[in-house]
């Protein structure tokens, strides 16, 4: 069997063409922007897999990201806010602030896995509707709602 230069190229590309194929709708962690974040506002829908019930009277926690990678939200209790940055596919809110009001367990419980994963370091993954944040202790799933300009 002859090898050709044509037959080279084609099996040289089938494997990139097939990376591309897999990661439609995805954005790979090393290739997420600051563009790709501000200016959107991302609702808690999940924290370790676990669908995520709020309080009465209480809102859904969210993160929304603003110009120059501002950051603040609601994290199931108190707001937050903060510098968001963005390393290496990697996300986090630098010296992050919130405001001290208790509240019930379960609203506190949402609160401290938001806190403990926006202020330390967590791999990023973006879909077209939604967002992930996953460090050592949690996985945090947002689903991406409408941006108010």
């Amino acid at each position: 069997m002859k090898f050709t230069a044509k037959k080279a190229l084609v099996a040289l590309s089938l494997p990139l063409f097939m990376a591309a194929c897999t990661n439609q709708g995805n954005t790979a962690s090393a290739e997420i922007t600051a563009t790709d974040l501000q200016h959107h506002n991302w609702q808690l829908t999940h924290v370790d897999g676990n669908a995520i019930t709020v309080e009465e009277n209480f809102q859904a926690p969210n993160l929304e990201v603003g110009e120059k990678m501002t950051a603040n939200g609601n994290a199931g209790c108190n707001n937050y806010f903060g510098q968001g940055e963005l390393e290496d596919g990697k996300f986090r809110i630098k010296q992050m602030g919130m405001t001290m009001k208790m509240c019930p367990d379960n609203a506190m419980q949402l609160e401290q896995a938001m806190s403990a994963t926006l202020s330390d370091w967590a791999d990023m993954t973006l879909t077209k509707d939604g967002m992930t944040l996953s460090n050592d202790v949690h996985t945090l799933t947002f689903k991406l709602r409408d941006w108010v300009n």
